[in-house]
């Protein structure tokens, strides 16, 4: 089962939630306001352990793209 994110339009909450493939969140309600149907939002994607073994230097990385990095 994937992690998505939503957010919600009523109180601007975003938050994470382990949920069936394909969930739109139409069936679930903000953690914070219980406001129905927050939105699902596009997550960053992580790639660990990409560097064929090496050990990863993301672990500080405040980049916001592994491009930045090197």
């Amino acid at each position: 089962m994937p992690v998505y994110e939503f957010r919600c339009a009523k109180c601007g909450n975003k938050f994470a939630k382990l949920c069936r493939l394909g969930e739109t969140g139409e069936n679930l309600t903000c953690p914070t306001c219980n406001a129905p149907g927050p939105k699902r939002i596009l997550s960053a994607v992580v790639a660990v352990g990409t560097d064929g073994g090496k050990g990863s230097n993301c672990g500080g990385c405040t980049s916001s793209s592994c491009a930045g990095c090197k």
